[in-house]
């Protein structure tokens, strides 16, 4: 099992496929884009899957792909299916659904078993604004592809920001009428292109607060999110706050970037490439066992992100 110096086992990987991205939202990259790793440094299919082989060797039990934007990987699925094979318990994606129209019945088929999906707002006009150039059409459309292939339950992560999608709460909770669609309101964190965004920023206890007949669930272990229904709706609302309220004392997260390189905190730098390792699966063990003890105990965003970089090199 793996464990940091603090006794957390660390059995999440959040891994970076690509950080490309077919859309630029505002508090993720810069209008005109952001220098791109080299292609010759993107990690290729197979040493993705070593990576990931030596992670679930070690105890990780579930791998999510992350980006950029994941779905611009044309092997995407031949990653999911091979990391089913190696036993991943679950393969989970987090994409901005403009793809998964085309793509979510051939994910479903290699093995992945469910998405979540970024959407900010419901309206067409400031969906266009916050994305860049983005239609709110497409990300409908994969929405209703990933329900209709079963890559439930579809968890729509919206990220809250005071003054544009404060108001929509309402038409967000609406869609957990269906009980395959989970709602999560997360605060906007400091990282890159929204550290200059402060004021935009809206703790979530303030939407919880408008709905004073919520019913609080359970939270599962690890869980980063206070889970709500509202009465007579299946679907769950979920609010993470790891800006007014951090969850770390029970992080098992561990995040590798598209070119291998180790982060063991959103809000900390990288601690290592593991890239270099990939010629030997044993040193490549050794070497995370090695690094793992670096995880720190605890973020400071209530001061500052130590991302040191954007969010769509991180994955989130």
């Amino acid at each position: 099992m793996l464990k940091d110096r603090y006794d957390r086992k660390l059995n999440y990987l959040r891994l970076s496929v690509t950080d490309r991205c077919n859309l630029r939202c505002t508090y993720c990259m810069p209008e005109k884009g952001i220098p791109m790793i080299r292609p010759d440094e993107i990690m290729t299919k197979q040493e993705i899957l070593t990576l990931a082989r030596a992670f679930l060797e070690l105890g990780v039990t579930k791998v999510r792909l992350t980006g950029g934007e994941p779905t611009l990987r044309g092997d995407l699925s031949e990653i999911i299916r091979e990391l089913k094979v190696m036993g991943a318990e679950q393969v989970v994606l987090t994409t901005n659904g403009i793809l998964l129209r085309d793509k979510a019945k051939e994910y479903k088929e290699a093995g992945l078993d469910r998405v979540n999906i970024s959407l900010d707002t419901l309206d067409a006009a400031k969906y266009r604004e916050i994305t860049r150039g983005g239609e709110l059409s497409d990300a409908l459309a994969g929405i209703e592809a990933a329900l209709a292939e079963g890559l439930t339950p579809v968890k729509l992560n919206v990220v809250l920001m005071r003054g544009f999608n404060d108001v929509e709460a309402d038409d967000f909770i609406e869609l957990t009428r269906n009980p395959a669609i989970h709602v999560r309101f997360i605060e906007l964190m400091p990282i890159g292109q929204a550290e200059g965004k402060q004021a935009q920023f809206m703790p979530v206890s303030e939407i919880i607060e408008r709905y004073p007949d919520f019913i609080e669930l359970q939270s599962y272990d690890h869980s980063v999110a206070r889970r709500f229904q509202k009465p007579g709706y299946p679907g769950i609302v979920g609010f993470i706050n790891p800006v007014s309220c951090n969850f770390c004392s029970d992080c098992n997260r561990i995040r590798v970037s598209a070119s291998g390189r180790l982060r063991l905190c959103l809000h900390a730098g990288e601690v290592g490439n593991l890239k270099s390792f990939l010629h030997d699966p044993d040193q490549l063990k050794q070497e995370i066992l090695r690094l793992v003890d670096q995880k720190p105990q605890s973020h400071h965003l209530d001061l500052k992100s130590d991302a040191g970089t954007n969010m769509n090199e991180i994955g989130g």
